[in-house]
C-alpha cells in the first residue's frame, strides 16, 4: 500500500512539475507573441546585447541542431533564456506560429552576423604601443548637424595622429558608397553577401581609388583612421580625436534601413585580429 502511495505522488509532482513548466512557457510565449506585435522585436534586435561567450554557446548549439546559431541569439534577445532545449521549445512555437515575423528576424540577425571574419583594426607587430580601445557608445547623444543618436561604435586610436592605424574590411562584400560625407568624412560602405551594410567613417585616406562595385575580401586594407569629417568642405579635419566609426545597418522585408548596435560584434571579433607591421613611424603592412 505505502509503495502505491509513494508512486502516485511520485506521479504527482511529475505533473505538478510538467504543468508548471507548461504554464511558465505559455505565459512567456504570450509575452513574446505580443512583443512581435510591437516595435520592442526591433529595438531588442537593434541593441544585440549578447556577451562573445554566449555568441560562442549558440555557436556550438546548432552543430546538431535544425536551429542556426542566429536563430539562437534571436530567442535569447527575446527571452533571455540561455540554455538549447529552453531556447528551441520557444522556437519551435514561434516558428510555428509566428512563422513570418520570426523568418524576418532571423534573416537579419544573420545579415548581422554570418559574414563576420576580422576585427577592423589588426595589431601592430613593430609597436606594442599602437593599441585601440572602445565602449558601448551607441546611440549616445551628437549633436553636429543636429541632434541625433550615435550610429555606431568608435574604435579610438592610442596614438593621436591621423594616418597611421590600418582599417581593413571585416567581411568580404562590394563597396556600394565611397566618398566624402559632411558627418563621416572620407567614408567606404560595405555590402555583405548576407546584406548586412558595414560603414567605416573618419579615414585618413584610402588603401586604393575604390569605385562603387569594387569587390572586397575580409582583411583586405580599406584605408587609415583619421579624423576627418565633421565639415562642410571636403578634407575638414581636426573636429576630434582619431578613431575609426564603425557602422553597422540592416534591412527589413520592407526595405527600410535599421542600424545595430555594432558594440557586440567587436566584442566578438576582438580575438579575430590580423597583424601588420606599423607604428608611430611607419606603415610596412600585414604579416
Amino acid at each position: 500500500m505505502k509503495k502505491q502511495i509513494w508512486i502516485w505522488l511520485l506521479i504527482l509532482g511529475t505533473m505538478v512539475c510538467f504543468l508548471t513548466s507548461l504554464t511558465s512557457q505559455i505565459q512567456q510565449f504570450a509575452k513574446i507573441t505580443n512583443l512581435l506585435a510591437k516595435e520592442d522585436a526591433r529595438e531588442l534586435l537593434r541593441q544585440q546585447e549578447v556577451s562573445a561567450e554566449l555568441y560562442g554557446t549558440f555557436c556550438s548549439y546548432e552543430k546538431d541542431s535544425e536551429y542556426s546559431r542566429y536563430d539562437y541569439l534571436l530567442g535569447y534577445l527575446l527571452t533571455e533564456q540561455e540554455g538549447q532545449r529552453e531556447l528551441e521549445d520557444y522556437l519551435e512555437l514561434l516558428r510555428q506560429y509566428q512563422s513570418s515575423q520570426i523568418q524576418e528576424l532571423s534573416g537579419m540577425e544573420r545579415a548581422v552576423w554570418q559574414d563576420l571574419k576580422y576585427f577592423p583594426v589588426p595589431l601592430s607587430q613593430k609597436d606594442s604601443s599602437m593599441v585601440t580601445s572602445f565602449e558601448n557608445s551607441w546611440m549616445f547623444d551628437r549633436s553636429f548637424g543636429g541632434n541625433r543618436g550615435h550610429e555606431g561604435t568608435d574604435i579610438m586610436a592610442s596614438f593621436n595622429e591621423r594616418g597611421h592605424y590600418p582599417v581593413v574590411s571585416i567581411t568580404d562584400g562590394v563597396v556600394e558608397k565611397v566618398g566624402w560625407l559632411k558627418l563621416g568624412g572620407y567614408r567606404i560602405g560595405i555590402r555583405a553577401p548576407g546584406g548586412g551594410y558595414f560603414y567605416y567613417a573618419h579615414l585618413s585616406d584610402y588603401a586604393r581609388e575604390f569605385q562603387e562595385g569594387d569587390e572586397i575580401k575580409a582583411g583586405e586594407l580599406l584605408g587609415f583612421m583619421g579624423d576627418s569629417g565633421y565639415g562642410e568642405e571636403e578634407g575638414t579635419v581636426g573636429k576630434f580625436a582619431v578613431h575609426l566609426h564603425l557602422g553597422i545597418y540592416v534591412n527589413d522585408s520592407a526595405g527600410a534601413e535599421l542600424s545595430v548596435n555594432p558594440y557586440w560584434v567587436l566584442k566578438w571579433l576582438e580575438e579575430k585580429r590580423l597583424n601588420y607591421q606599423f607604428s608611430s613611424n611607419s606603415f610596412v603592412g600585414k604579416i
